[in-house]
């Protein structure tokens, strides 16, 4: 018996033909998304006809997606009449304040996808098929369009860091929001503490949307920004916290480690960084989400990873953090990872 087969489990090749075939439930997604089925099912279209109407499609055609995304699970077919499923309704109408339909715009793009069509090149190479350093060249565009269309998906993480960041303080205090992105983190660092100034750094273009989202949210008088890349523009502070999110996992160790060096030096005295991450365990398959983001950092960077907690707490260490400490981020894949001075 081959490792890891079950006596009572006769061998079948229908695993392999759903993992070969699931490029079609990829552009189903986004086929919906872009025609606006979710939308106009949360407007009361039920039937193919009405459905074809207002997506401006054929009914044979929205038959045939409508169907196939009902046995994806994504849609309930009653009676010939569609209808959110509840993931639908509450991720993917735009009338749900939880909607993340915008990511498709980000998961979609060319620059991010074209990597997995060579992934056996980037295997043997051990790096991303991209030039240079993938999706990580300065100023890629990629990024604002990131800001813009992942900022839904991210705001569920933005309440729970500043609960563990903040820890109830509200007394002054200076952030620095490194890689800010579309600038929520910063943002909710403000919301949850109306003593603190938040200094946002990323590249030029993309900080313009996180201007945009802290005037949206009445903050904009106390979000600074800081163009540049973090490797080598001049921090200033000192500071009492620093966010690192969704960012190490770009870089090897090495480079890791110089950058929580800078960031600690920073720092106050009793100043800590917040770094947020995907964190598999160390067997690495492990949450599946979190571990599975490995394979998204081999196709577009030279030497990214997703790192367990253990590879986070020595570059911290290495770095000169006195102690590390872990937060998990409820009904997330994520991980706070907090790097105390002292």
């Amino acid at each position: 018996m081959q490792p890891g087969m079950h006596a009572t489990t006769a061998p079948s090749p229908a695993l392999v033909f759903e993992l070969l075939n699931s490029y079609q439930k990829t552009e189903a997604l986004r086929a919906a998304i872009e025609l606006d089925i979710f939308k106009e099912l949360g407007n009361g279209a039920a039937t193919a006809a009405a459905l074809a109407e207002k997506c401006s499609a054929s009914e044979r055609g929205i038959r045939i997606l409508c169907d196939f995304l009902t046995i994806c699970g994504l849609l309930e077919k009653i009676n010939g009449e569609y209808h959110h499923s509840t993931t639908s309704a509450l991720f993917l109408d735009p009338r749900s304040p939880a909607c993340v339909a915008s990511t498709a715009r980000f998961l979609g793009l060319p620059e991010m996808r074209e990597p997995f069509r060579h992934l056996a090149d980037v295997v043997r190479n051990g790096r991303t098929t991209m030039q240079g350093d993938g999706t990580l060249e300065p100023e890629n565009p990629v990024w604002v369009e990131f800001a813009h269309s992942m900022a839904p998906m991210m705001a569920g993480l933005a309440g729970p860091l500043g609960n563990i960041v903040l820890e109830g303080r509200t007394t002054p205090m200076e952030v620095l929001d490194i890689a800010a992105g579309h600038g929520l983190f910063g943002i909710e660092i403000a919301k949850q503490n109306p003593h603190a100034v938040v200094t946002a750094l990323d590249w030029a273009a993309v900080l313009e949307v996180a201007k945009a989202n802290a005037k949206k949210a009445g903050l904009d008088g106390r979000l600074r920004t800081l163009p540049g890349s973090a490797f080598d523009v001049e921090f200033g502070g000192p500071y009492d916290e620093i966010l690192l999110t969704n960012f190490l996992h770009h870089f090897d160790p090495e480079k890791n480690i110089d950058l929580l060096v800078k960031v600690r030096q920073a720092l106050k005295p009793g100043g800590r960084a917040a770094i947020l991450e995907f964190v598999p365990n160390e067997d690495r398959v492990s949450p599946p989400m979190a571990a599975a983001f490995s394979i998204i950092m081999l196709a577009s960077t030279a030497a990214g990873d997703a790192y367990t907690l253990r590879e986070d707490t020595e570059m911290c260490r290495a770095a000169g953090y006195a102690r590390v400490t872990a937060h998990a981020v409820p009904m997330s894949p994520h991980t706070v990872v907090m790097a105390h001075t002292r």
